[in-house]
């Protein structure tokens, strides 16, 4: 068995499509309808569509899907440069900072309210050894 990914319910698949493709710069393999599947292998699902096909009910509730309780983690090359396309159109949780681990990343809210951080890669190597 091996873990792929976790995938967030989203009120509004098209607003989420559109953030996570046009602001964030992922390309889109296939896009189902209520089901988009990025190259990159992370995914967003219509919430409601999901509701139906796991619980075969749909809750009528207008509170946003992401709990502020996990973070969708996405690296790239050059964090001060995704901090600069995405920083003035997001929630912005915090700039661009060093973690004790010496990995730099941001962090912010997507349109749901999932927090969402973009990190400069990281090799385990580089990660400093708990003492």
């Amino acid at each position: 068995m091996r873990f792929v990914n976790p995938i967030p319910f989203v009120g509004d698949i098209a607003r989420s499509k559109t953030f996570y493709s046009d602001l964030l710069g992922l390309k889109i393999l296939n896009d189902f309808g209520s089901f988009v599947l990025f190259e990159s292998g992370f995914a967003i699902h219509d919430g409601k569509a999901l509701e139906q096909t796991v619980w075969k009910k749909v809750t009528e509730t207008s509170e946003p899907y992401g709990r502020r309780n996990m973070l969708l983690y996405f690296e790239h090359d050059d964090v001060d440069a995704a901090f600069t396309k995405i920083a003035l159109h997001v929630d912005l949780i915090h700039p661009v900072e060093q973690q004790e681990w010496g990995q730099r990343v941001f962090r912010f809210y997507d349109p749901d309210g999932h927090a969402v951080e973009i990190g400069e890669p990281q090799s385990v190597e580089q990660v400093p050894a708990a003492g």
